[in-house]
């Protein structure tokens, strides 16, 4: 019983976190599903946004104006590995490790040279905070999160049902077709890399103001997370939901449920050490079970 009552008083920060690393996983979303690119970008430009949202707030910025900044520094993160990659001919994941490794000391920069920067709810007016993740009131983090999740799906599936989207789209599902049919491929790429790190970007900022600070190393490990929503995800719903806007949720679902997966097995007593290790065996048993449920039947 105090195993059930102690894992319930997490759930509200778990999913909390988990909305906010959605909003990375949909950008994860765009071009691991859509696009069909392993971007490694997302470890660097996550850190990106949290220091620029940070750096802004703790000069007497707006924070939502600090967000929005922070998904467009983002957005220039992805544009470099984009023009890496169809400019340079770099493969696609190299470029993004290139843009990754830059962006460390971009980030520290960003800080004045530190590795880590606080701003305290006390002192700054923050768009989200973890102080309040548990008070009934509209500066509870989960009551803005569960608008503006929805709000980015609902962006995304009407931009995916635009030209340019469809085109966006065929770009990621056969590349050759797509140039036979005048779609210019390049474009679409470097476009659905800017907009998927200026989504990881934005949930970095969001991360960074929820926790309290930005740290160098917050985004170390993220593509994990961001694969760990989408292929839970597929694996839980992908046989229910067909429909586009569905499998974004999806994601967002998928995100919840690693979360809470990682609650449990915290409140079991493992070490928080293991973390990592917890993380990497929750996507490679998300990957392997679909195909062996197929291979059985």
């Amino acid at each position: 019983m105090s195993f059930l009552s102690s894992f319930l008083g997490t759930v509200p920060g778990a999913v909390s976190q988990a909305l906010i690393w959605a909003v990375m996983a949909l950008g994860v979303h765009i071009t691991y599903r859509v696009m069909n690119i392993s971007d490694l970008t997302v470890d660097g430009s996550i850190a990106t946004g949290g220091a620029v949202a940070v750096t802004l707030i703790r000069s007497g910025s707006n924070p939502v104006v600090a967000v929005v900044a922070a998904s467009l520094s983002g957005a220039v993160a992805g544009l470099v590995t984009a023009l890496l990659h169809t400019k340079a001919r770099i493969p696609a994941i190299l470029s993004g490790i290139l843009t990754q490794l830059a962006l460390y000391s971009v980030n520290l920069r960003i800080m004045a040279g530190r590795a880590n920067q606080t701003v305290s709810v006390d002192r700054f007016p923050l768009v989200v905070s973890q102080r309040f993740v548990r008070v009934l009131s509209l500066r509870n983090p989960l009551f803005l999160l569960s608008l503006l999740v929805p709000a980015i799906i609902a962006a995304l599936y009407c931009f995916y049902g635009t030209e340019r989207g469809c085109g966006f789209r065929a770009t990621g599902s056969n590349p050759a077709m797509a140039r036979s049919q005048g779609i210019n491929t390049e474009s679409n790429i470097i476009l659905a890399l800017m907009l998927s790190n200026a989504l990881v970007a934005a949930s970095g900022a969001l991360l960074a103001q929820y926790q309290g600070s930005a740290d160098v190393n917050m985004g170390r490990g993220a593509i994990v997370i961001g694969l760990a929503a989408v292929v839970i995800g597929e694996g839980l719903l992908n046989r229910v939901f067909h429909n586009f806007a569905l499998r974004m949720l999806a994601v967002v679902i998928g995100s919840i449920v690693y979360y809470l997966i990682l609650q449990i097995t915290l409140q079991m007593g493992l070490n928080t050490n293991d973390l990592k290790l917890i993380s990497a065996a929750i996507v490679a048993a998300s990957l392997a079970a679909p195909r062996v449920f197929d291979r059985g039947r």
